[in-house]
């Protein structure tokens, strides 16, 4: 199992960035996935669900409204895309997904940093 993201940077507030992972080594059409981020000195935080219809079934209150989860499973790849971003956005985003021989994959993490 490989979970690979990419797409993160420097960002002036109120700015947008789309984060992609793209995954491999798993049946990836078959399993939710699920985005979190890790803020210095924080926990790692879940971020939001995306079902493997496509269907996002969660969103953490801080980013309702303004990040939008997608997938396309022709090409084993989900997507973070973040508007209006914050500076408390500003964090290590990971994609993960939990396998049914109750496995959990952890991509290398995408920096975002949103700073003027």
């Amino acid at each position: 199992v490989q979970l690979v993201e990419s797409g993160g940077g420097l960002v002036q507030p109120g700015g947008s960035l789309r984060l992609s992972c793209a995954a491999s080594g798993f049946a990836f059409s078959d399993y939710p996935m699920s985005w979190y981020h890790q803020a210095p000195g924080k926990e790692r935080e879940l971020v939001a669900v995306i079902l493997s219809t496509g269907y996002t079934i969660y969103y953490a209150n801080s980013v309702k409204g303004r990040f939008t989860a997608s997938r396309d499973n022709a090409k084993n790849t989900v997507n973070l895309q973040m508007n209006s971003l914050k500076s408390d956005d500003t964090a290590v985003y990971y994609c993960h997904v939990r396998l049914l021989n109750g496995g959990d994959y952890w991509g290398q993490g995408t920096q975002v940093t949103v700073s003027s």
